[in-house]
């Protein structure tokens, strides 16, 4: 599937879940299920006390496969950039974190979740935040601007990945954190799945294998990679997920049992130029460098 019929495809599903949670229903990460039949995926993400602190549609409008605020481990001052922030639960609670000091960016490209955003920053009271409109392929800021980046189940939905992580990298800081929630395949996964558009609208179909997602951060120039398991999926849980795609659960879910996993994948950026990115005209500086 091209990298446009996805976006597309990802940009229709969320501007709906936007309008349901506008309007005081709940949104689904699978298709169109009430929250609560999205266990595998959704539930539990965030403590009472998280949630009690955020407006309603903040956390109805949540679509995510994990809790990037409270694992990136985020400082007063930091400048944080959510890709793809939605409803903006993440952006908010990341802003509380960092403080009045501190900046909190959330980037999405559908109006109904960027307005959305902009009525729960107004209702939580929150001043260092600022919604961005544009794809995560092509971040609207400068180079080396911002401490750490965390993501929500969202980096999985890109057609060009590569490209993400690309400018991940461009805009981080040197020395500066990659910490995002996603879910990643962990073995072979059937072909149906991978071409269903309502699965990789729903955060499984374009998730990537653990090796992939550490070849691809490397690749893009970041160190200390880590992918750390936060969530098992297991096909009795994900019936109701598998249906609303229009899968048979009982064809399809032994094929996929235990194989997607919610992670926290962690990386950093070099604060000097990695060395296989030092060009051969510079002065080699001791018997290693040039072995």
């Amino acid at each position: 599937m091209s990298e446009p019929n996805i976006q597309e495809a990802v940009k229709q599903r969320y501007g709906e879940a936007a309008k349901r949670a506008a309007s005081g229903g709940t949104s689904c990460c699978g298709g169109g299920a009430q929250l609560s039949g999205c266990d595998p995926i959704t539930k539990d993400l965030y403590t009472d006390t998280e949630k009690g602190a955020l407006p309603a549609k903040a956390v109805s409008a949540s679509l995510g496969c994990g809790n990037p605020t409270a694992l990136a481990k985020l400082q007063p001052g930091e400048v944080v950039l959510d890709l793809g922030s939605g409803g903006g639960i993440d952006v908010i609670l990341s802003a509380k974190r960092v403080g009045p000091t501190g900046k909190a960016y959330g980037l999405d490209m559908t109006d109904e979740m960027l307005a959305l955003a902009r009525e729960n920053q107004k209702k939580a009271g929150i001043e260092n935040v600022e919604f961005l409109k544009g794809a995560i392929e092509n971040i609207p800021l400068p180079d080396n601007t911002v401490d750490v980046i965390i993501s929500n189940c969202v980096i999985n939905l890109s057609g060009d990945k590569d490209r993400v992580l690309a400018e991940a990298f461009r805009v981080l800081k040197p020395g500066g954190r990659f910490a995002v929630s996603d879910v990643v395949v962990r073995g072979p996964v059937p072909a149906d799945i991978r071409k269903s558009v309502e699965l990789w609208a729903g955060c499984i179909a374009g998730a990537l294998e653990e090796h992939e997602y550490r070849e691809k951060l490397a690749r893009a120039g970041f160190q200390s990679i880590d992918v750390e398991p936060t969530r098992v999926y297991k096909v009795e849980e994900a019936r109701e997920f598998l249906e609303a795609a229009g899968l048979d659960p009982e064809t399809v879910g032994p094929q996929i049992d235990g194989k997607f996993i919610s992670a926290f994948v962690r990386a950093t950026k070099p604060v000097s130029k990695p060395a296989a990115m030092v060009s051969s005209a510079e002065p080699c500086c001791g018997p290693a460098c040039c072995s």
